[in-house]
């Protein structure tokens, strides 16, 4: 049973209009015209220089944000790659997990704001992200790196770690998906159901806004949509999903193939969470948030 913070956080999300977001194609379209038009900030909240060391570079046009903690050597380091629907750019949510991994774990933590859709696509979008956690092991060892993705962005997170499996062989010490967005096909059976009840998402928008990050590959093809990848050769994973979230069958997926593969998979599903909840400012969420610190600390050990 969720907690009753959570319930509320639900119906206020739903009363919000959240859903809208991604309630039909044209929405998603409108989005994408109005950030063309006025694009978003993915600064960094000034907040979070009082806790760390804020930097930022540039691969290739990417900006990549490096946060350190202050005064202290990090014990691990960490990839982490934001959602969005591949249509939005980092929001105070991320950033605030962010500042958990800095505080928390101790951990240094990389940060791209990859280039969206329409413009940044599967093809041009997995390589450099396969490159940028090929420095990150490269620059601190692969037992003390931990790749980290949420929504969209554990779907990229997913396949640059498959990628960088197949050219070089190398992985994280382990991968953590947070409600992953892996098939964006939405072509599960289950997820009519599941749908009805989601405050936050519905298929006919996430169908065009993975159509815009797809370009010109099929929504199917591994580097769109990693479950249709191999999983075999992969860092263990750790998967957090909800039921109230109509990709929580992704991870179910996943989590079968994965397994087949020979892969330890480390799964929560949540009853009655949402999308995205180990973001979320309630308990579940800060359970969440309590396992991927000792998960980034456990490798710090090794």
């Amino acid at each position: 049973m969720p907690s009753l913070r959570s319930r509320a956080l639900s119906v206020a999300l739903i009363a919000a209009g959240r859903r809208r977001r991604f309630a039909s194609a044209e929405a998603v379209r409108a989005r994408v015209a109005e950030t063309a038009r006025r694009p978003a900030s993915h600064l960094p909240p000034r907040s979070l220089g009082r806790v760390a060391d804020v930097s930022r570079t540039f691969v290739g046009a990417w900006p990549v944000y490096d946060a350190s903690p202050l005064g202290i050597e990090p014990a691990a380091q960490v990839l982490y790659v934001h959602g969005g629907g591949y249509i939005n750019e980092l929001v105070r949510p991320h950033w605030s997990m962010i500042r958990t991994l800095v505080t928390e774990a101790r951990a240094r933590v990389v940060v791209p704001a990859y280039i969206l859709a329409p413009r940044g696509t599967a093809d041009r979008t997995v390589p450099v992200a396969a490159d940028l956690l090929s420095g990150l092991i490269a620059s601190g060892g692969a037992g003390g790196t931990v790749l980290i993705g949420d929504a969209a962005g554990a779907g990229l997170a997913l396949a640059a770690a498959q990628r960088l499996r197949d050219r070089t062989g190398d992985q994280p010490s382990r991968i953590v998906l947070i409600s992953p967005w892996l098939d964006l096909t939405m072509s599960h059976p289950d997820q009519a159901a599941i749908e009805a009840a989601d405050p936050l998402q519905a298929r006919s928008g996430l169908l065009e806004a993975g159509r815009l990050y797809a370009g010109t590959l099929a929504t199917d093809d591994p580097r769109v949509s990693p479950l249709h990848g191999s999983f075999g050769g992969l860092a263990p994973l750790t998967v957090f999903t909800g039921t109230r979230d109509v990709l929580t069958t992704d991870s179910r997926e996943l989590l079968r193939r994965a397994r087949a593969d020979g892969v330890e998979v480390e799964f929560h599903e949540e009853p009655g969470l949402p999308h995205g909840y180990p973001l979320l400012p309630v308990p579940e969420g800060r359970a969440a948030r309590d396992r991927i610190v000792e998960l980034i600390r456990s490798a710090a050990d090794e």
